[in-house]
């Protein structure tokens, strides 16, 4: 049944994340927390979660890449990657975009983001994993048993990690070319949040030394994507 389901979930994956990422824009019918001073403290907190996937999966990226897109929408593997961050965790991608996901939902202050989205994200990422892990057991054999007894499958084990990360070279230009959608797409949605519930609970006077540098923020931010695509689209930045 969660093979099926996963198959499926990885299949539509790219709608359903973007359809449940929309539950953010309800905020203001069922806001997780009324008091000013904690929306604060939900932005500061959110903010560095959605950081800490984000640099997880720069991390993961830049060290060892493993293809997620599957072969014509089915999951689907050349290689068994075990190196880089993927010597620490199995599915430290997945776990970035939860980091990411939960990190903006509260900075969001939207209360069914996370009592609906995130429950909903993660019963897909599981479901999504465990049809990865049929469809590597069955391909890899033993190869694969013994990367699970010593790597866990979520939860990352740092024993090591620096020893890893100073072993390996760092690809700049795959993390440029893989990744500069992402950052792009959840720094805009957090912004764009954080300006409309600035303006909505204050108003522009009171507001404005706020938002101009959050819009600010936003352009450099939409800058850095397009130069990136640019780079991507001319064959500047090749991924290695």
């Amino acid at each position: 049944m969660m093979v099926k389901t996963g198959n499926f979930f990885f299949r539509y994956r790219n709608a359903l994340f973007p359809l449940v990422f929309t539950l953010l824009f309800f905020e203001g019918t069922w806001p997780l927390f009324d008091n000013h001073l904690v929306e604060m403290w939900e932005i500061v907190i959110g903010t560095i979660i959605a950081l800490s996937g984000q640099a997880l999966r720069a991390l993961t990226i830049g060290l060892a890449y493993i293809k997620r897109g599957g072969k014509k929408k089915k999951v689907y593997a050349e290689t068994l990657v075990q190196d880089g961050i993927f010597a620490h965790c199995r599915n430290p991608l997945y776990l970035g975009n939860l980091l990411i996901l939960l990190g903006v939902g509260i900075a969001g202050n939207s209360l069914l983001f996370i009592v609906f989205g995130i429950p909903l994200l993660l019963f897909a990422y599981l479901s999504i994993i465990c049809a990865e892990e049929i469809y590597l057991e069955k391909k890899f054999g033993q190869e694969f048993e013994d990367y699970c007894k010593r790597v866990n499958r979520i939860i990352p084990n740092f024993s090591g990690i620096g020893n890893t990360i100073k072993s390996m070279e760092f690809k700049w230009n795959r993390l440029i070319v893989k990744e500069y959608a992402t950052p792009f797409v959840w720094i805009t949605g957090l912004v764009f949040l954080i300006m409309k519930n600035t303006y909505l609970d204050y108003g522009y006077d009171a507001s404005k030394y706020t938002l101009w540098p959050l819009a600010i923020l936003s352009m450099i931010n939409t800058c850095a994507f397009f130069v990136a695509w640019y780079l991507k689209k001319n064959k500047f930045l090749r991924a290695k």
